[in-house]
């Protein structure tokens, strides 16, 4: 933190992730975004964040989302981009244009999946990913993001 104002960090969810819980339950778990959502909201609050959370199914609102960042006082970011993951250089594109630090995060481990799955066009520009812990993924996402902004000067 900085003096008495919480470092913001933004969390982007992409395409179908409004469906978690119900879509392929036995692939995705049966948490929902909304759940994620708020135990990440209390997990940020713990550590003296403030936390604001996006979700998309469109490409170019994820995009617009991203171009926001910086003009929203948001100094980190955790960014499940769904199947844009394996296709969007606009997405990387943009990440790496408004230098704002991110960790990528995913459900699954995209690397046992699909062949398909097993590139990602934006961990190249992240800090970091973390994949496979399921629903846990974001809060290990979390805390490793509040790690490293406390390590910036």
């Amino acid at each position: 933190m900085t003096g008495d104002t919480p470092l913001h960090v933004a969390v982007l969810n992409g395409p179908n992730l409004n469906l978690l819980g119900e879509r392929e339950p036995g692939i995705y778990g049966r948490t929902t975004l909304l759940e994620i959502n708020e135990h990440l909201a209390g997990v940020a609050a713990g550590l003296g964040l403030k936390l604001s959370c996006t979700q998309s199914n469109s490409e170019g609102a994820l995009i617009d989302t991203i171009h926001g960042w910086r003009a929203g006082g948001v100094r980190g970011a955790l960014v499940n981009a769904g199947a844009f993951t394996h296709t969007s250089l606009a997405m990387r594109d943009a990440l790496a244009g408004v230098a704002v630090p991110f960790i990528e995060v995913h459900l699954t481990n995209i690397y046992a999946r699909e062949a398909e799955r097993r590139h990602s066009m934006l961990a190249s520009a992240a800090l970091g990913v973390i994949c496979g812990f399921g629903a846990h993924s974001y809060e290990l996402a979390l805390r490793a993001l509040a790690h490293q902004m406390m390590a910036q000067p």
